[in-house]
């Protein structure tokens, strides 16, 4: 299993799930993906929780922020200087949407907005470094940008992190890879035009399955939406679907390394 004890500056090393229904998603994900929740019992925590495989920590659980807000994945990115992130993102065109805040003794964090429309977070580590359990079955292994200003995005977030694009095309799909070093950490594409009219810029989350067919299969029984089902793409087929509480997120069975 890929264990993660922390991350560099820049990296994805968190998700969360904002939900309307906390329960029904603590439900539904321990049915498809075999995760345990475990909410935090301290009433300043606001119903937050973690979701954790075999002992790891693998994602986050809270209420939304708002009423009226939907249901979404979050996706976070590691800093080392929290304040001085978020003085970036300002500077570049973005939008601090909370301003930097300790969470416990766990870490801080800020959430923001970028020129694109694209809402995201970033955390700095104290006792909680991120995902314990990365790039294998039932934990995330990609975050995908699908924004509908590539060029805005491509400045924002190589300005605010230091990311290194580099575009790629695909079966006559422009794809970009972000990079901080070596591997890709993030992808980024151009949202498509079926997508709904007012669907803002975001990121998705993708998390590895062991089996995307039985995957996508129970999520459906249990009330989940398809909208796409087992496309192939390089990195192995892929599921998108919208889970019961209306939060969008991407099954994928990774290839076997050659």
């Amino acid at each position: 299993m890929a264990q993660r004890s922390g991350y560099d500056p820049g990296v994805p090393c968190w998700v969360d799930l904002s939900s309307t229904d906390v329960g029904g998603s603590a439900r539904f994900y321990s049915e498809i993906f075999g995760w345990q929740a475990e909410m935090v019992d301290d009433p300043a925590a606001g119903g937050y929780g973690m979701f954790t495989y075999e002992g790891k920590k693998v994602a986050g659980v809270g209420p939304v922020m708002g009423e009226g807000m939907p249901s979404s994945w979050n996706t976070y990115m590691a800093t080392d200087d929290i304040t001085a992130l978020a003085e970036r993102i300002k500077n570049a065109g973005g939008t601090v949407v909370m301003e930097p805040m300790q969470v416990f003794e766990e870490g801080s964090m800020t959430v923001f907005r970028a020129p694109d429309g694209s809402h995201a977070a970033a955390w700095q580590a104290a006792n909680h470094h991120g995902a314990e359990l990365v790039n294998e079955p039932v934990s995330f292994c990609w975050n995908e940008l699908i924004t509908r200003d590539p060029a805005a995005a491509e400045r924002f977030y190589s300005e605010v992190f230091g990311w290194r694009p580099e575009l790629l095309e695909m079966g006559g799909v422009k794809y970009t890879e972000w990079h901080a070093g070596e591997p890709a950490i993030a992808g980024m594409m151009e949202m498509a035009s079926d997508y709904p009219p007012d669907t803002p810029s975001f990121w998705m989350t993708y998390f590895a399955v062991d089996d995307l067919g039985a995957t996508t299969a129970a999520a459906e029984r249990l009330g989940a939406q398809v909208l796409v089902r087992a496309m192939d793409a390089p990195p192995g087929p892929f599921s998108m679907l919208i889970d019961p509480q209306g939060a969008v997120f991407s099954a994928i069975q990774l290839n076997e390394p050659e």
